[in-house]
């Protein structure tokens, strides 16, 4: 009779621990408060994927463009922001848009030669920001396994379609209020820093 009360007792506690380690793990993720800088989801998701298009929608806002570079094939990078944030980092975002009237392969060259970073596919690894007062050139930033902190999954885009792409660099110092931003096969433009 021991034997099996105890063995009751074992199977209920083991039951409560992985009962509470799931509700646990389940509420970490939740805030109280939704934060006010952070966006919705649903316009976060596009950034990571390369076949989420933007150009069937139509009652979106515009928005600004601090630079638009032209790339090869009718390919264009439109650069809607450029911001630094507290923790040194700077963060473009904007959008890669085919003006063409075809389907276009995007060039593998926009991922940079780095060895590393060739194997996790075609991404924005390649760019670069020049600070010419400074005389630095910054790289895109990688994670602990290479991977480069962009967008990732690119491959083509269709007839007038685009992708939301962002890019994460090292900030520059506060005083270099522009740089020149370059990714391969396309033209290089200046960005003004906020």
């Amino acid at each position: 009779m021991n034997a099996r009360y105890a063995r009751k007792t074992r199977l209920g506690t083991v039951a409560v621990a992985i009962t509470s380690v799931a509700l646990f793990a389940a509420g970490c993720g939740a805030e109280e408060k939704p934060s006010e800088n952070k966006p919705a989801a649903t316009s976060a998701s596009p950034v990571q994927g390369s076949s989420t298009t933007q150009g069937s929608q139509g009652a979106e806002e515009p928005k600004e463009t601090l630079a638009l570079l032209k790339g090869q094939k009718g390919v264009e990078l439109a650069i809607n922001s450029a911001e630094r944030d507290a923790g040194g980092f700077l963060t473009i975002k904007g959008q890669l848009k085919n003006s063409s009237g075809s389907s276009v392969l995007l060039p593998v060259e926009m991922r940079g030669d780095e060895t590393e970073v060739i194997k996790h596919g075609l991404t924005l690894g390649g760019a670069t920001l020049v600070d010419s007062v400074g005389k630095k050139r910054y790289y895109v930033l990688r994670d602990t396994d290479g991977r480069p902190l962009t967008t990732t999954g690119l491959d083509s885009l269709g007839p007038g379609k685009s992708t939301d792409v962002f890019l994460q660099f090292p900030a520059p110092p506060a005083n270099t209020t522009e740089v020149s931003f370059q990714l391969p096969t396309f033209e290089p433009a200046t960005l003004k820093l906020s």
